[in-house]
């Protein structure tokens, strides 16, 4: 694929927001992980909870999306001056030139489940104030930001779990190519609801202890929220220095409903398809942000893959110690973390990991500590293998 610049960037997770606070916490090896005290939920588990969610409100004429997903959205777009460069973009390219392109898994079910407690005793209706299309509904996310910004371009949601907001790198970079538009805005938002926790706790997928991916002792993941949004555009004469996205791969191994192919079978290919689409070999990456979710199997599955494609030559982390895992949030995320490895020269540790699993052969970085990162891959693996891996590099 043609290169396309990054030209701006924002994350907001349990770490803090924006690039600031996930800067620092990168840099420091600190956790946003803290015992679950979310809603009603009553679980021995840990969580990315971002903070002061239910205190940002929506401007009036966007109240009739009001939840807790699009309020994460709005803390997003308007951190790290983000909602600016996207104005300044429509000015250059018009409202229906710049297009909508973002991931999430669970939406805005949070407000369905606050609905249901308010059923008509009688009849079990829900209550006449509950917006279904503009609050649960995982299209609310796109619709929310195309109102956001008066845009009346193409907008779509892709909700494939956890490699959801990986995946619309593709397939805006797709339309770029194609020239339907002149920018895009991609990215992911997910935030914390009961059907989540309690149902990956049903899963016996959630740890009692802050999430170790790849450690020995690993068993769990720990959920958490996030926002994050990248403003995509075409890169004709890059400035030195400048983000870029080099290429995209996708994958579907089918295998499990739940679970990755053993062997990695499905993450492998997708790896190998961004390899092909950026035009690179396995010895010119150097640095991968892994999916690493701190599961048993996960985790061994997508270190056999790496293994097999990169050895043990490349310096690898899983960041989800850190932020939690965002789920449809996650590729987003990553992606922008990646992006600030590549600007500020550093490799992220993974806070929480500890001993090494010794049956997962790479070069796991349990500290972050300075480099020079030229090119970087980060992979999301959703359930019922969906698969994105990204290729993300800096302009020389």
């Amino acid at each position: 694929m043609t290169p396309l610049l990054l030209s701006a960037c924002t994350a907001t997770t349990c770490l803090g927001r924006g690039l600031d606070a996930t800067r620092a916490a990168l840099r420091a090896g600190t956790s946003g992980l803290r015992p679950c005290v979310f809603e009603t939920v009553q679980l021995d588990t840990w969580i990315g909870e971002v903070a002061a969610v239910d205190a940002e409100k929506l401007p009036e004429s966007l109240a009739r999306f009001d939840c807790r997903n699009n309020r994460l959205a709005l803390m997003g777009l308007e951190t790290d001056g983000f909602a600016g460069r996207v104005r300044e973009a429509i000015a250059r390219y018009g409202k229906t030139r710049v297009g909508v392109f973002l991931g999430t898994s669970t939406a805005g079910i949070l407000q369905t489940e606050l609905a249901y407690r308010r059923r008509d005793p009688a009849t079990g209706a829900l209550p006449a104030d509950f917006d279904y299309r503009r609050t649960h509904n995982s299209f609310s996310l796109a619709e929310f930001t195309r109102d956001y910004f008066g845009l009346d371009g193409m907008a779509m949601v892709i909700s494939t779990a956890c490699s959801s907001s990986a995946k619309v790198f593709a397939a805006a970079a797709r339309q770029l190519a194609l020239g339907t538009l002149d920018a895009a805005i991609v990215g992911g938002v997910d935030s914390l609801c009961l059907t989540t926790l309690y149902g990956f706790a049903s899963l016996q997928l959630t740890s009692a202890n802050p999430c170790r991916p790849c450690d020995a002792a690993r068993d769990g993941i720990s959920i958490g929220e996030g926002a994050a949004f990248a403003l995509l555009e075409r890169a004709d004469a890059p400035a030195p220095g400048s983000i870029l996205l080099l290429g995209t791969g996708e994958s579907s191994d089918a295998y499990h409903m739940s679970a990755p192919h053993p062997e990695g079978l499905g993450a492998r290919l997708a790896m190998e398809a961004a390899l092909r689409s950026a035009g690179l070999a396995p010895d010119d990456i150097d640095y991968i942000n892994l999916h690493g979710t701190a599961t048993p199997a996960n985790d061994a599955a997508e270190g056999k893959a790496v293994a097999a494609l990169f050895g043990d030559r490349v310096p690898c982390s899983s960041t989800k110690g850190a932020t939690g895992h965002t789920l449809g949030a996650a590729g987003a995320v990553e992606a922008v973390i990646c992006a600030l490895a590549l600007g500020d020269g550093l490799l992220p540790g993974s806070p929480g990991t500890a001993c090494l699993d010794p049956m997962i052969a790479v070069d796991y970085l349990l500290a972050t500590r300075a480099g020079h990162p030229r090119r970087a891959l980060t992979n999301s693996f959703g359930f019922g293998g969906s698969n994105c891996s990204l290729v993300l590099g800096v302009a020389a």
